[in-house]
């Protein structure tokens, strides 16, 4: 029984990283002491241990313990005893590289379906998709394959925005791109705003918080679905 929050962002206008989601937080991981963080995306180029002890810093407001997945010799070990696992932001493609490079896609999926506790946000939600392919990234990096964990039956993208009516920006907007990925490719992809989540328990995915989502289904016009809306059916 899989037991996620797969968040569009790790902060939200106006308030700390991860604050608004503490409520949430304290309910998914109430039975973990200590987390296992997956620091592979490293946001802005910050080393391992810089992004590991920022977010222990952060899970310490809710008496949680963070343990970085680098600091393992073992990959096995990691997940040997883990009680909880995040995955935080940054840059998707360093992140499913190092996944790969590593050999933790594999053991992470299998603690995920076996239960273990998930968070994701950002590029760490990216990932819980079929593929990373709808992500708003830079390729820096090329990673073996784009084939994600797949613990959802469609993409994300994170940090949807709207096309803005008063920007002179005659550019593509994220539903342009949207769209041309399903010239190509036919799995849906939901766009989840900024304070947005989905949360997975019980065999049920449902999205949360206070804003709609906008789904988009190849030779469909995209729709907007209401908050606690299932996903469940979305394949």
């Amino acid at each position: 029984m899989q037991n996620c929050i797969i968040a569009s962002t790790s902060t939200i206008h106006g308030s700390g990283p991860l604050e608004y989601l503490f409520e949430s937080l304290i309910e998914l991981f109430k039975d973990s002491e200590e987390i296992l963080f997956i620091p592979y995306a490293r946001p802005g180029g910050i080393s391992h241990d810089e992004y590991t002890i920022g977010v222990n810093n952060i899970f310490k407001k809710i008496n949680k313990r963070i343990l970085g997945i680098h600091m393992f010799s073992d990959i096995s070990e990691a997940f040997k005893n883990t009680q909880g696992i995040f995955t935080g932001g940054g840059n998707t493609f360093l992140l499913v590289n190092q996944l790969y490079r590593n050999k933790v896609l594999e053991p992470l999926k299998n603690a995920i379906d076996q239960g273990t506790p998930y968070l994701g946000t950002s590029a760490g939600s990216n990932i819980c998709g079929l593929t990373m392919q709808n992500t708003n990234d830079m390729p820096i990096v090329h990673p073996p394959s784009h084939k994600t964990l797949g613990i959802i039956p469609f993409n994300i993208n994170a940090h949807y925005l709207d096309p803005d009516p008063n920007s002179t920006h005659k550019g593509e907007t994220r539903e342009t791109r949207i769209k041309e990925f399903h010239n190509l490719n036919s799995q849906p992809v939901v766009g989840l705003r900024e304070g947005s989540w989905i949360r997975i328990y019980k065999n049920e995915i449902r999205l949360k918080g206070e804003l709609s989502a906008r789904v988009f289904e190849q030779n469909k016009s995209p729709y907007e679905i209401t908050p606690n809306s299932s996903l469940s059916e979305l394949n």
